[in-house]
C-alpha cells in the first residue's frame, strides 16, 4: 500500500491499494472513519490513478462534507450517552458525574477524553452484560464470555464457542438499540446464521427489531466520529 495526498482545502489523504484481482480503478470512502481508499490494478501506472482521483475530486469532497468531520473529545464538546447529548465540563473531586445535560470530568483537561472513554467503557460493559444475561436466560442458553472492542465493521459478534463481543460505542446509542444488539448476538447462541428462524428468535427475545436495526443503519456511523485520542 502507498498513500498520496489530493491537494486542496482541505487536502485529502488517499490510500493506494494495488490488487491482482482488480480490473479497474475503484474509489471507496468509509463512512465509519472517513478513510479514502483507491484500489487499482497491480500494473496500472500511478499517474493514471492520480488522474482518476482528480476526475472524482468534486464527488469525493461532497461525500466527505456530507459525512462531517471527526469530533475530538474535549471539554465543551457534546457527546451522546445512552442516546442523550451531554456537554463535557470540568468537574471537581475524583469521580466523573453524569448530569441530565452534562458530563463533569475531573482532572486536567488534556486527560478528559481518556478518562471519559474509560468511564464509557465501564458503563457499556455493565449495560451489555445485563442485557446479555437477560436475553440468555430467556433463551435458556448461556454465553461463555463477554468482551468489548472498538470495532469498525460490526456492532457485535458471537463465536461458535458462545463468546460475545460488542462495540463499546453502543453506550452512545439509545438504550433500545444497545438492547437490540445484545438480543441479536445472544440469538446466535441458538441460530448461528441469519435465517428466518434466527430472526424469529430475535423477535421473541426483543420484539420488533426493525426500528433499532434501521437506527444503526442510518445513525450508527456517526458514533465513530467521536475521537478519544486513540
Amino acid at each position: 500500500m502507498g498513500q498520496i495526498t489530493l491537494p486542496g482545502n482541505p487536502p485529502i489523504a488517499v490510500t493506494l491499494r494495488r490488487s491482482a484481482q482488480a480490473r479497474r480503478l475503484s474509489l471507496r470512502l468509509s463512512q465509519i472513519d472517513g478513510r479514502v481508499t483507491l484500489t487499482m490494478p497491480r500494473r496500472l501506472p500511478e499517474a493514471e490513478a492520480v488522474g482518476f482521483l482528480r476526475e472524482k475530486e468534486m464527488w469525493l469532497r461532497g461525500h466527505l462534507e456530507a459525512r462531517g468531520a471527526d469530533l475530538h473529545v474535549a471539554p465543551g464538546l457534546q457527546v451522546p450517552v445512552e442516546g442523550n447529548m451531554r456537554e463535557i465540563r470540568a468537574g471537581q473531586g475524583r469521580s466523573l458525574r453524569l448530569l441530565p445535560d452534562a458530563l463533569e470530568v475531573p482532572g486536567p483537561p488534556d486527560r478528559a477524553a481518556a478518562r471519559l472513554q474509560g468511564w464509557l467503557k465501564t458503563l457499556a460493559r455493565d449495560r451489555l452484560a445485563a442485557a446479555s444475561d437477560r436475553h440468555a436466560a430467556a433463551l435458556g442458553r448461556p454465553y461463555t464470555r463477554l468482551t468489548l472492542r472498538d470495532t469498525r465493521s460490526r456492532w457485535g459478534s458471537c463465536t461458535a464457542e458462545g463468546g460475545l463481543m460488542y462495540s463499546w460505542r453502543l453506550i452512545l446509542a439509545p438504550p433500545e438499540v444497545l438492547d437490540y444488539v445484545a438480543a441479536h448476538e445472544v440469538a446466535h447462541l441458538a441460530q448461528m446464521n441469519h435465517s428466518p428462524a434466527f430472526w424469529a428468535v430475535v423477535e421473541r427475545l426483543y420484539g420488533d427489531w426493525r426500528p433499532a436495526r434501521a437506527w444503526l443503519r442510518d445513525e450508527g456511523a456517526a458514533l465513530h466520529r467521536y475521537r478519544f485520542g486513540d
